[in-house]
């Protein structure tokens, strides 16, 4: 004879079979540590700022400020 199945039980259980192989994938697509986010963010923030520093701007005739080359 068959072993009786409730169905609730088992589609729940599907569920979080699911939900954890997602979380496996997500956990390889975006899992760096925090302190390797922060570098990265700190890397980015640095190159931006140096750029600024060395943009050249040229002051247009009628008042307005124009970055230059």
């Amino acid at each position: 004879m068959a072993t009786i199945v409730n169905l609730r039980t088992e589609r729940k259980r599907v569920k979080r079979r699911q939900a954890e192989q997602e979380a496996a994938t997500n956990r390889l697509a975006h899992g760096r540590s925090k302190a390797a986010r922060k570098f990265d963010a700190a890397q980015s923030d640095k190159a931006v700022t140096s750029l600024d520093q060395h943009r050249i701007e040229i002051e247009t005739g009628d008042g307005n400020e124009i970055a230059g080359r």
